[in-house]
């Protein structure tokens, strides 16, 4: 008998800074879809300076929900691939990029891999994560810290502007 495979709720979030910044979130939404899984759920897109490496155009960035049924490191090397089929190429960490796909949150699954962090490392740390993410995850608990995205985003320090688009 085979054994059936496991569904896995996963929160994305995607980010760009170069080109047409919307209509890269769009594809890179269309791509996870088609290769990955269902895109159950996304959040409004959001405008937010550059983190990290400043001198550079700011981001849009959108959470997104989706359901696959591929396993964690395979969902992280699919991701990987669809960045590069939208153009990116890594020159400089942190810096400006067509399209960037994290993985933030996948249920209460945790991964410490050269490949995969899960929970993203510095989720509570960044509210341009934690703003899209608690639009479509409010109520989701962070597997680690044990309490909600909405908690984390009321006790996150940044000051770092985050506009809705």
């Amino acid at each position: 008998m085979d054994k059936a495979k496991k569904e896995y709720i996963v929160y994305l979030l995607t980010g760009s800074n170069i080109g047409n910044k919307k209509e890269n979130l769009y594809h890179a939404k269309h791509l996870v879809d088609k290769h990955c899984g269902n895109v159950s759920n996304h959040s409004p897109i959001y405008q937010t300076a550059a983190w990290g490496l400043t001198n550079q155009p700011s981001f849009y960035n959108q959470a997104l929900q989706l359901h696959t049924f591929l396993e964690p490191e395979n969902l992280m090397q699919t991701l990987l691939n669809i960045e590069e089929m939208l153009g990116r190429v890594r020159k400089e960490k942190m810096g400006p990029r067509i399209i960037d796909i994290d993985i933030l949150l996948i249920e209460n699954y945790t991964s410490n891999t050269n490949l995969l962090q899960v929970p993203h490392i510095a989720l509570p740390f960044r509210k341009f994560a934690l703003i899209p993410l608690a639009d479509i995850a409010a109520t989701v608990l962070h597997p680690i810290l044990k309490i909600t995205i909405a908690e984390l985003l009321t006790k996150c320090k940044d000051d770092l502007d985050v506009q809705k688009i």
